[in-house]
């Protein structure tokens, strides 16, 4: 009877600790690039529809409320902001504060200066191909029970953390939006979560591409790829394999830039991995 009571009490514990660990990712950091997450309504009540900056927002349950994690951009400047809660009678704002953080600088020397200074044919394509990618990001699927503790999507040295403030060559160019996993071309890039391909292609800056949907906007991008082994359309499971490490599009040498978008906004992917 001991031994019963002492495995009841043990897998009752085992089940708190897994459920408070399903809540644990996203890590909150609400900052420039990085994740806050507010209370909504309780539960019980119809799942609210959130919006921030016009863009919709991720919604899940946590025990017995509704709440939003929110994507903020890094220009994001510090202080109040506001986020729009949408129910079927009622419409409000709910407010949460971002504090300031300084990026570190990264300069890199490019070899190919057409692709810091791009000709003007290559201009062309670079604004065509800004379509497709926006419109990639700015996936919407309704889908409830995200996975949002993720796997890393390859083995490797974390090469270039998020939000650097990068100079090619000298010239400033925009902040770091990814995580820089470098490898050995012909590494394995595995999907971090389930999630539906939602676009491939090969980019003037980015090389070969993948794009995940995960759901609610979460949305995942792997870029420089040597090798794509997905289409558009197809399922993929946490752990299962994407394509391979290159060095395509505009690179120093084989690695993975992984990139995390949310509510259209490219966050700190750091934060959905242990």
């Amino acid at each position: 009877m001991i031994l019963h009571k002492s495995l009841f009490v043990f897998l009752l514990f085992s089940c708190f600790v897994l459920n408070s660990q399903a809540q644990e990712f996203p890590k909150t950091d609400a900052v420039p690039g990085g994740i806050a997450i507010v209370q909504l309504s309780p539960a019980n009540e119809i799942i609210p529809r959130v919006f921030y900056k016009k863009n919709r927002v991720l919604v899940r349950q946590n025990k017995s409320h509704w709440e939003a994690v929110v994507g903020i951009p890094l220009s994001a400047k510090s202080g109040v902001h506001k986020i729009q809660v949408k129910t079927n009678n009622n419409s409000y704002i709910k407010e949460f504060s971002v504090s300031a953080k300084n990026y570190a600088e990264q300069r890199l020397t490019i070899k190919n200066k057409r692709k810091v200074n791009p000709y003007k044919k290559d201009l062309d394509r670079i604004f065509s191909e800004k379509k497709v990618i926006t419109r990639a990001l700015s996936t919407w699927k309704e889908k409830m029970n995200i996975n949002m503790q993720f796997i890393l999507p390859v083995d490797g040295r974390l090469s270039s953390p998020f939000g650097l403030r990068r100079y090619f060559n000298e010239q400033a160019r925009k902040p770091h939006s990814g995580l820089d996993i470098a490898a050995a071309t012909g590494t394995a890039i595995k999907a971090p979560a389930d999630g539906i391909i939602i676009e491939t292609g090969d980019y003037f800056f980015n090389g070969n591409t993948v794009f995940i949907d995960h759901g609610q906007g979460l949305i995942t991008m792997y870029c420089h790829m040597d090798k794509i082994d997905v289409k558009p359309g197809m399922l993929v499971k946490q752990g299962e394999a994407i394509g391979e490490v290159g060095k395509t599009g505009r690179v120093t040498g084989p690695h993975l830039h992984w990139g995390v978008s949310l509510n259209n906004t490219r966050i700190d992917p750091s934060l959905f991995i242990p």
